[in-house]
């Protein structure tokens, strides 16, 4: 007689970030994203209580990540040595292009790459990654099939990005026969469940409104790891007659996408540049990959040219990059965009940006959507799933999940429950 797949959500039955999510069947097990909570501190968090993590019996036999945001694969760095961590292979690249420029940054060392719908086996787990619409780039969910039960892990979703197709193809035929779903509901509480979040395309319209109001040089404020977002404000910087400017980090980011379509700094692309600002100038210095620049000759827009290249350009800037643009005399007419998570206003950074902004008379708005989906896309998610169980995760609102869907079972942190 065949053993019952367990599972237990270690974090996230109750938060958004920190998911973690353990698999075991007939003594062997998987877990899937290990991330540090919201408003943590690595230093200071510790990992889940899984004695397989640390056991020397070989139960562990991989960790399952779904996308490259820290609340996902936080904790990573704290994983014992010799455990495969699988993820998508442009996940890898991206957290490579990334880890020296961020705090924290670290990339797996022993990585295995995954692809979109190619399944692979983990001793008895069977698992088939599903590429979705997300605001991180290359982010997937997971069939993940042992002892003859289905689990579908929804991983972070949404349906309208810039892969909204990707959502609606996978509503038309999913998975079928599912056991259990795991699905997140970070909306949930954010919005009513008539309200719908902006589509990316909406966001691109309202850039190129301020681009064309805008007589000087517009800075958006957006990730560099939100490739959707970055397209989005060279789509409207393209319609708007103006170049893309970025920073080292961010040309590293997108070249790292291996992806066609996405712009960066190439001869395919010859209206996105690269601007790097004396305080990067300095850290790629101390950090000795100084010579990356090198790739970037004849692409690079200097201090000295900013002036005259303002009223053409559009900037990707990070908030400390605006010190760098005043003492250049590039500020003269501009406009400012905020284009990630309100959130971020309330902290330091975000409200040192705000001032500094006023003081340079720089016009200021927030254009921003959600990386993940509204109620109304998750209901229509866990209608075309029509899972045997609905289990909450990455939500701090579990308790509206019954209001919404089919068939919700809900379980605690720590808590084992069978598929």
């Amino acid at each position: 007689m065949t053993g019952q797949l367990k599972i237990c959500i270690h974090r996230g039955t109750r938060e958004i970030g920190g998911s973690c999510v353990e698999l075991e069947y007939e003594g062997k097990r998987i877990v899937v994203d290990l991330g540090l909570p919201l408003n943590a501190e690595l230093e200071a968090t510790e990992l889940p209580n899984m004695p397989s993590i640390h056991s020397p019996d070989g139960s562990l036999l991989g960790l399952l990540l779904s996308h490259g945001h820290r609340d996902h694969w936080g904790l990573l760095p704290k994983l014992p040595s010799g455990i495969n961590v699988h993820l998508g292979r442009r996940t890898l690249s991206i957290m490579a292009a990334a880890a020296p420029f961020v705090p924290g940054g670290y990339v797996p060392p022993s990585a295995v790459a995954y692809e979109d719908k190619k399944t692979f086996d983990l001793g008895p787990f069977r698992i088939t990654p599903h590429l979705m619409d997300h605001s991180g780039f290359d982010a997937y969910g997971f069939l993940i099939e042992a002892g003859g039960r289905r689990l579908y892990y929804s991983g972070d979703i949404r349906g309208h990005g810039r892969k909204a197709a990707l959502f609606g193809r996978f509503l038309v035929a999913p998975p079928t026969d599912i056991d259990v779903l795991l699905m997140e509901g970070s909306s949930l509480g954010r919005l009513a469940a008539v309200e719908r979040f902006e589509t990316e395309n909406e966001i691109e319209n309202r850039l190129l409104e301020t681009m064309r109001r805008t007589s000087g040089i517009v800075l958006v404020a957006c990730s560099a790891q939100n490739i959707d977002r970055v397209v989005s404000v060279y789509r409207a910087a393209k319609r708007s007659g103006r170049q893309m400017l970025v920073d080292a980090y961010a040309a590293e980011v997108l070249k790292a996408t291996d992806t066609k379509s996405i712009p960066k700094p190439t001869d395919e692309w010859p209206d996105v540049k690269v601007y790097i600002p004396q305080a990067q100038r300095r850290f790629l210095k101390e950090k000795n990959i100084a010579a990356l620049v090198d790739k970037y000759k004849g692409r690079r827009v200097f201090p000295e040219a900013l002036p005259e290249e303002a009223a053409k350009s559009v900037m990707l800037i990070r908030p400390w990059m605006l010190r760098d643009l005043a003492q250049a005399r590039a500020l003269t007419g501009a406009s400012a965009v905020w284009s990630k998570w309100n959130g971020y206003l309330k902290e330091e950074a975000g409200i040192k940006f705000q001032e500094a902004c006023r003081v340079a008379s720089v016009d200021f708005e927030i254009i921003h959507t959600s990386g993940h989906a509204d109620p109304q896309d998750l209901q229509r998610f866990a209608e075309a799933m029509k899972a045997k169980k609905l289990v909450p995760i990455h939500t701090f609102q579990p308790d509206q999940f019954e209001g919404l869907f089919a068939n919700v079972a809900r379980f605690v942190d720590g808590e084992w429950f069978h598929a």
